[in-house]
């Protein structure tokens, strides 16, 4: 008897095919881009500041001796929460949600590794990034999880609430008294024309007799 084959990890790679998977990454990396440089750009109008692309992708500017760099800061955070909404759209499934929180990260350390010429060696871009990565995993994990147990109502019967389960034990109580229809000799019927009597037909019966 051969062997049975192991089933394949949980992951995007397993539960997705690899151009959705391209797909998705390229999507949320764009949306990530595009908060952050609207929030950005909003940040140095209010300030006073010129925008500029090594706001960023510059490592240097997120520094912790300046008021832009801890408004910087504060902006990537957002950011973060503003991925969690990106993930809930775009992935939607939970245990899918760290493979692409990270790798939004790991593509933003190599972009902007690239645009500085340089590994980032200051401590508070370590630090917020990985808080950023936190807040994005753990965040997008209980919204998806929340959306996928949420109830699922067929073509309205879950949206009508006690009421449909009270209306319909109720039915099955007024059907239930017909069968006494049939018992003797039933005056209070509204439509006794179309009911039978047990005892004229009993009564007919000994005459056929």
């Amino acid at each position: 008897m051969p062997p049975r084959r192991r089933p394949p990890p949980a992951g995007a790679r397993s539960d997705l095919p690899p151009w959705k998977i391209v797909r998705k990454i390229l999507l949320l990396q764009f949306a990530y881009y595009v908060s952050v440089t609207a929030l950005i750009l909003f940040t140095t109008v209010v300030y006073g500041t010129p925008f500029s692309l090594d706001l960023i992708l510059n490592w240097e500017s997120l520094r912790g001796d300046t008021t832009i760099g801890w408004m910087l800061g504060l902006v990537w955070i957002l950011n973060s929460l503003a991925g969690i909404i990106f993930l809930l759209v775009l992935v939607v499934r939970s245990k899918l949600v760290p493979d692409f929180a990270l790798t939004i990260h790991f593509i933003h350390l190599l972009a902007t590794s690239l645009y500085s010429h340089s590994i980032p060696s200051h401590l508070l871009w370590w630090s917020l990034h990985f808080a950023s990565a936190c807040l994005m995993t753990f965040g997008g994990i209980w919204a998806c999880q929340w959306r996928e147990l949420r109830p699922i109502s067929f073509g309205g019967i879950a949206s009508n609430g006690p009421g449909a389960s009270s209306g319909s034990s109720s039915q099955p109580q007024a059907n239930g008294g017909s069968p006494s229809r049939g018992r003797g000799r039933e005056r209070s019927l509204p439509d006794n024309s179309d009911e039978y009597e047990l005892a004229e037909m009993k009564g007919m019966g000994g005459q056929a007799v």
